[in-house]
C-alpha cells in the first residue's frame, strides 16, 4: 500500500525567542498509507490541531518536511495544498458561505483545484449531480438547492461542509473535531455520514476527536499526541481490541505511572 502522507521531523515553535515561546510540534514523524482512516486524540495543547494545520499549510514549519501523494509540499501555501486536501473544521460556520445558496456552495467546491473562468456558476448537469450527492446525506437538502446556506441548522451546514470537502475526491481529508460544537444527536448523525463517506470512498483521513469511544470505534488506526509528540500509534487488530481503560492505562504509563483519568487526558 502506497504512502499518501509522509511527515518527517515536523517542528513548530510559536513566539520563538519570546517569553511566550511554545513548542507545539517537536520533531513529529508520521507516515499515512493510502486509505488509512486515523483517529487522533490527546489533551488540549498536545499538538493535534497544530499538526493538521501544518499538513494543510496554514503556517511554515520551523523544520521538517511534508510530502503529499509523492510530492514535497513543504513550501506550498495553504491555497495550493487545498487542491489535494479537503478539510472540515469544528465550527459549522467556517466551511460554507452563509450568503450563498446550497447549490452555489457546491459549485464552488466542484471547482477545487481547477482554473476558474467566467461562466454560469451552476449548470443543469451540475444540479443533477448535486441532488444525487445531497440525497446521500438523508437530510432532504437535495430539494433545497436554492436555499441560502445561512438558513440551515448547524448540523445541516456541517453535513454540507462534509459533502463539499469530498465532492471532488481529496487525496487527504482532515477532520478537526468536526462534531464538537454540535448537540449529541446531531453529532451522532454527522459521525454516521462521516463513516459512510470515508469508508464508502476509502478516503485517506485524519480525524481529531476528544471522544475516546469515537477514537476507538472509528477507523483502522489511532494515534495519540502528548506535548507535541506522537506517543502512541495503534493499528489493525490491536486497535480493534482496544477499550477506553486500555488507553488510559497506556497514557498513565507514558506519564511515568501517574494516575490519569479521561478528563485529564482529553480535557
Amino acid at each position: 500500500m502506497s504512502t499518501m502522507l509522509n511527515v518527517t521531523g515536523a517542528t513548530k515553535i510559536f513566539n520563538k525567542g519570546g517569553v511566550n515561546e511554545v513548542t507545539a510540534l517537536s520533531g513529529v514523524d508520521l507516515a499515512v498509507r493510502e486509505g488509512d482512516f486515523i483517529t487522533v486524540i490527546g489533551s488540549n495543547g498536545a499538538g493535534k490541531s497544530t499538526f493538521l494545520n501544518a499538513v494543510a499549510g496554514c503556517f511554515r514549519l520551523n523544520s521538517g518536511t511534508v510530502e503529499l501523494d509523492g510530492e514535497n509540499v513543504t513550501g506550498w501555501p495553504e491555497y495550493r495544498r487545498a487542491a489535494k486536501v479537503g478539510r472540515v473544521f469544528q465550527d459549522p460556520l467556517m466551511g460554507t458561505c452563509a450568503g450563498a445558496t446550497i447549490e452555489q456552495n457546491l459549485a464552488i467546491a466542484l471547482k477545487r483545484g481547477q482554473r476558474r473562468g467566467l461562466s454560469f456558476g451552476v449548470k443543469r448537469k451540475d444540479r443533477d449531480y448535486f441532488r444525487e450527492r445531497l440525497a446521500t446525506l438523508h437530510l432532504g437538502l437535495e430539494n433545497r438547492l436554492g436555499t441560502a446556506t445561512g438558513l440551515l441548522s448547524g448540523g445541516q451546514r456541517q453535513a454540507l461542509t462534509m459533502l463539499m470537502a469530498t465532492l471532488v475526491r481529496p487525496r487527504l481529508l482532515l477532520l478537526d473535531e468536526h462534531t464538537a460544537a454540535l448537540d449529541p444527536k446531531t453529532a451522532g448523525m454527522i459521525l454516521d455520514r462521516t463513516e459512510e463517506l470515508v469508508t464508502g470512498q476509502r478516503l485517506t483521513t485524519l480525524m481529531v476527536t476528544h471522544n475516546m469511544q469515537q477514537a476507538i470505534s472509528l477507523g483502522n488506526r489511532l494515534i495519540m499526541f502528548h506535548r507535541g509528540e506522537i506517543v502512541l500509534d495503534i493499528d489493525g487488530d490491536e486497535k480493534r481490541g482496544l477499550e477506553v481503560d486500555d488507553l488510559l492505562q497506556r497514557f498513565a504509563k507514558l506519564r511515568g505511572g501517574d494516575g490519569v483519568t479521561d478528563r485529564m487526558l482529553l480535557g
